[in-house]
């Protein structure tokens, strides 16, 4: 990222009022909800320079930012393909066969998780829960959830992200 990190002007409103929430020097409050703006504007993850970029937007130190980023596994520090499988993997989803998926999802992408397919469509991630344990094994693609996930429900998923038939927001 050589260029010069700024939010489009209509992001930076956008940024102004999420700020505008928080008490006058509770600025850094605002952190979690501008890092999901900085990622989205910034190609789909926070590279150090828009981190740094934020920080200085809430007049706090980068390490800060960092803290927050590199702890949550909704931010990516590295970029990412265009379809983000977020596949949970703890307890009710494990029991209830996401180790499979997670297989499934690793033979047919031929990637491992955290890696992203050659042409840049897929990366596959596993992480913590996301809340929804009775429709296990699940797994977040952008906004959505898509719950009591099979083989062939992954299968058909990836399909529709190839056809561009898939919202992710």
């Amino acid at each position: 990222m050589s260029e010069t990190i700024a939010f489009r002007p209509e992001t930076m409103q956008q940024v102004n009022k999420i700020i505008a929430r928080y008490p006058e020097g509770k600025q850094k409050s605002a952190l979690i909800p501008l890092l999901h703006v900085a990622q989205k504007e910034f190609d789909g993850w926070l590279a150090v320079p828009v981190m740094d970029y934020v920080a200085e937007i809430l007049n706090i130190q980068p390490i800060e930012v960092y803290e927050v980023a590199t702890f949550y596994t909704m931010f990516n520090m590295k970029p990412v393909g265009k379809f983000v499988l977020e596949v949970c993997q703890t307890g009710p989803c494990m029991l209830n066969g996401s180790d499979a998926i997670i297989n499934h999802i690793r033979e047919t992408l031929n990637i491992k998780v955290g890696e992203t397919t050659a042409d840049g469509l897929f990366t596959l991630k596993t992480v913590e829960c996301l809340g929804a344990c009775g429709y296990a094994p699940m797994m977040q693609l952008g906004d959505f959830y898509h719950e009591h996930l099979t083989n062939e429900k992954v299968t058909e998923i990836i399909a529709l992200c190839r056809e561009g038939q898939l919202a992710l927001d």
